[in-house]
This record gives structure tokens, C-alpha cells and sequence, in this order.
């Protein structure tokens, strides 16, 4: 399944493949507490770190997707059916992700 995976430390958007879990999204993201928020209404979401408001994980950096609070280290974006309990490809493309992403 493809996702966009934010890693503010590299100040980057990559397009990655992973198995389409739950376990995978941790992975992607580095912690095993995961949390995620609705970016449009498409269902594509945003998922990160639920702690990392806690974490303070030197160099991880940070950034906002839109008006969303700024979050601390990686995040990935996914796609979403059946109101959110099924993960899919994303229907946002890379360019305009990557224009409502600011690294902060």
C-alpha cells in the first residue's frame, strides 16, 4: 500500500510502500503509540506519534500540516475507507501534500 511518509529532520515528503497495518504505520513512524487526524474529505489522514507532544527526542524536528498543531518528529499519510477503519492509498498526490506542509 502506498503512504507519504514527513520526516521533518530531513525536511522531507517521500512516497513509500508498506504493508497497509497498523504495525507498519508504527514502524514508519518510529513509536508504538499512534494517533491520527482527518486531513480532508477524501478520508486521507495524518498519522503520528500520539505523544509526541510528551517526547522530546533530540533532532526530530517538527512540522503543521495546514492549521493542525505541529507535530514532533515523523508522520505518514494515508488514505482511509469506511469512515476511517480501513487504511487505503492516499487520493492527495506528493505535490499537494507537500504545499500544505510547513517545517517548523
Amino acid at each position: 500500500m502506498k503512504a507519504f511518509l514527513i520526516d521533518p529532520a530531513a525536511r522531507r515528503i517521500e512516497a513509500v510502500e508498506f504493508d497497509g497495518s497498523l504495525d507498519g504505520l508504527r514502524q514508519l513512524i518510529g513509536f508504538d503509540t499512534i494517533d491520527s487526524d482527518e486531513i480532508d474529505a477524501t478520508g486521507d489522514r495524518l498519522f503520528f506519534d500520539e505523544e509526541c507532544f510528551l517526547r522530546a527526542v533530540p533532532g526530530a524536528g517538527r512540522f503543521q500540516l495546514d492549521s493542525l498543531a505541529p507535530v514532533a518528529g515523523k508522520g505518514v499519510v494515508v488514505g482511509s475507507r469506511a469512515e476511517g477503519s480501513a487504511l487505503a492509498d492516499p487520493v492527495i498526490g506528493a505535490e499537494a501534500l507537500g504545499a500544505r506542509i510547513r517545517f517548523v
